[in-house]
């Protein structure tokens, strides 16, 4: 039975991630404000129950879930814990931030501006080792590259990134010993196929594009990453909320379609007396490129449950009758042994 304290391996380099991680937007304010107490909380909570990989990003709250993170790290012993941030976004001083702001609740004044060159990548790798208040980084992935973020300036930022040296630069961190891994952090599947034919890519921090709603990314992504060694680190599992009950998708109102395949979803889960969020949780682990899943919580009650349902016993059964049901790939791997 799979324990949110269980560890699996990179393939490359051998860096181990705890299969349940804490995902740090949520402590940036992501949607509603969390006040420095409950963040504690949160983190604190997270430390005791055994978790040790967390991730953030400077866009978090425009640097204030880096800062948050950072207050809780500097408290235990570096070689205890795995953390990951994110390079491609410099914060610039702003005095116009306002609340509100990229969905923001309470942002620090700081507007992030682009930036995914050589020297771009440097000063922001600096800069969030000062604003964590740590020597290294495990994990650097680079944050939201690809054409649904950038539109058509997309090919701008990959050249910055290929001809540029952005991926030059993290791969002299790599070198260097600085940190341990490299990656990409994205919500789409198709940037991180182009990139494991520039760079070799440790691990991807992939957001809703391997959830119990959707497997776009099993074929050709996931097989190629499992071939290659560059695991998977699902965020987003509850796909922005919508698997949770809050009728997001994709950070937007989701559309009728998805309503209606999360009806179906819910329906085979009542049969079975699951909870949806479990299911949601525990079903891209069985894909054997996944290493972890890094659901954030804006409250020590809230991680507490996302653990519950990580570990909660789901029988076989169900996962047959989602196939049945045509509700998942039939190519996608499921749990076993009813975990």
């Amino acid at each position: 039975m799979m324990k949110v304290s269980d560890v699996r391996k990179l393939p490359h380099g051998g860096l181990g991630l705890g299969v349940f991680g804490l995902g740090g937007a949520p402590l940036g304010g992501l949607y509603q404000a969390v006040s420095d107490a409950d963040a504690a909380r949160v983190l604190e909570g997270a430390w005791d129950a055994g978790l040790r990989y967390f991730d953030t990003a400077p866009y978090y709250g425009y640097t204030l879930s880096e800062r948050r993170l950072g207050a809780l790290l500097v408290n235990h012993p570096r070689d205890s814990f795995v953390v990951s941030t994110k390079v491609g976004r410099l914060m610039q001083a702003d005095t116009t931030v306002q609340a509100g702001d990229d969905g923001w609740a309470q942002p620090l004044p700081f507007r992030p501006f682009y930036d995914y060159s050589y020297d771009g990548i440097l000063r922001s790798f600096d800069d969030s080792l000062q604003r964590l208040g740590l020597a290294r980084i495990d994990i650097l992935y680079v944050h939201d590259i690809g054409r649904a973020t950038h539109g058509d300036r997309h090919q701008h930022y990959w050249q910055q990134l290929t001809q540029g040296g952005g991926f030059r630069a993290l791969e002299n961190l790599r070198a260097q010993g600085q940190i341990a891994a490299i990656g990409l952090g994205v919500n789409e599947w198709q940037v991180v196929y182009d990139s494991m034919q520039e760079v070799r890519l440790d691990c991807t921090l992939l957001a809703g594009r391997y959830t119990l709603l959707e497997q776009t990314s099993l074929t050709p992504l996931l097989d190629r990453c499992e071939s290659e060694g560059n695991a998977i680190v699902i965020g987003g599992p509850f796909n922005s909320g919508v698997l949770a009950g809050n009728n997001k998708f994709n950070y937007a109102d989701a559309p009728p379609e998805i309503i209606e395949r999360v009806a179906a979803l819910k329906s085979v889960c009542a049969s079975f007396d699951v909870p949806l969020q479990a299911a949601a949780l525990q079903f891209p682990m069985a894909h054997p490129a996944v290493v972890s899943c890094i659901p954030g919580a804006h409250n020590l009650s809230q991680l507490q449950q996302n653990m519950a349902w990580f570990e909660q016993v789901i029988p076989p059964e169900f996962w047959q009758a989602l196939r049945e049901a045509g509700l998942i790939d039939p190519r996608a791997p499921v749990p076993v042994g009813g975990t």
